[in-house]
């Protein structure tokens, strides 16, 4: 009887062995995917956790400085970004933009007029595709689900597109770190950029899409008329939701820490706005653009027309409802931070 006690015995010891073996395999499995985890998101943070006194205007004070540092401080790697840590880094990475040459401006923002027309050529071969088993009105609602695609690429790959850019641009502006000078200049690059880059792939890319019969000329009119067919008023309107939905789309993907998140972000916000047909100037200049080129609806004055009013309604939309706002909202934040630094001031000296 003592030698299957022993057995067992030594049974039981080599399970235990084995199982402090795997125990200790997969805390170190873990502890190196938290590492990985904190080294991306220490990477997302280093913009506001290491604020020097040349990310801020010159007529800043030194308890505002010390203010803005206290509040944008985010070493909590495992909780959402602080509110003023996310204003705080879009600022840094606008003033970063202001610096970088003209060159290098308008290539990227040519380069995100490109990529953004991948959207409304995958669109048209869908909407081709679909109509042909369901009506031309559910076609063109689903096919507009593929509207993220350029604004993944784009905003993952850091292009500048003028309407993710626009609030993000104005924030050293507001805060008197840039003059509104060069913001306007920055404006005009970008926007310069991406039309011209939406233009090349529209008479290059959608006269090819023809010629390989993924579509056809009504498709494109018909999705040129898609946005075409209102007043201006609504199409103004339309436009300012739409910025204002790109802005937020910009404050959301700053907010996240990993790339998989930005990219949920951006195709809810984005899919949002194709399937509700608004207005963005940048995919909206290759619809009609494309139109001009190839299709019979579309005069030169219509195109210029629409461009203008859409830009102007996307700019308002993402500077006045999201840049404005938020600053304030981070004015009035600091304001209370430097109240309750006082009043400790204060506690300490009585």
């Amino acid at each position: 009887m003592t030698v299957p006690q022993d057995t067992d015995r030594k049974s039981n010891e080599y399970k235990n062995a084995d199982s402090k073996n795997n125990n200790r395999k997969s805390n170190a499995q873990v502890d190196h995917l938290d590492d990985e985890r904190s080294s991306d998101a220490a990477h997302t943070t280093e913009h506001t956790e290491h604020l020097d006194d040349d990310d801020f205007s010159g007529n800043i004070s030194e308890e505002d400085k010390a203010s803005i540092k206290e509040i944008a401080s985010d070493d909590n790697l495992s909780a959402p970004k602080s509110y003023a840590s996310i204003l705080v880094e879009q600022v840094i990475d606008a003033k970063e933009t202001f610096n970088r040459s003209l060159g290098s401006l308008f290539t990227s923002a040519f380069t995100a007029g490109l990529e953004i027309g991948i959207s409304l050529f995958v669109i048209l071969s869908a909407f081709a595709l679909l109509s042909e088993v369901i009506p031309r009105e559910y076609a063109m609602v689903l096919a507009s689900l593929l509207y993220p695609l350029g604004f993944i690429i784009v905003v993952i790959g850091q292009s500048l597109l003028f309407t993710e850019q626009t609030s993000l641009l104005s924030l050293p502006v507001l805060n008197k770190i840039e003059p509104l000078h060069k913001l306007l200049r920055l404006w005009g690059i970008v926007i310069v950029g991406n039309i011209v880059g939406g233009c090349l792939f529209a008479a290059l890319m959608i006269g090819l899409g023809i010629n390989m019969q993924l579509f056809t000329v009504t498709d494109i009119d018909a999705y040129a008329q898609h946005v075409l067919s209102f007043k201006w008023w609504v199409i103004f309107g339309s436009s300012v939701l739409a910025g204002w939905m790109m802005g937020v789309a910009a404050w959301l993907v700053t907010s996240a820490r990993d790339t998989l998140s930005r990219i949920v972000l951006v195709t809810l916000i984005t899919g949002s706005i194709g399937f509700l047909g608004l207005h963005h100037s940048i995919v909206g200049n290759i619809e009609v653009f494309s139109a001009l080129m190839y299709g019979n609806t579309v005069s030169l004055l219509t195109y210029l027309w629409f461009l203008a009013v859409v830009l102007v309604g996307n700019t308002i939309g993402g500077v006045v409802f999201v840049a404005v706002l938020k600053n304030r909202t981070f004015l009035f934040d600091m304001a209370k931070v430097k109240e309750e630094a006082e009043t400790r001031e204060r506690k300490r000296i009585s």
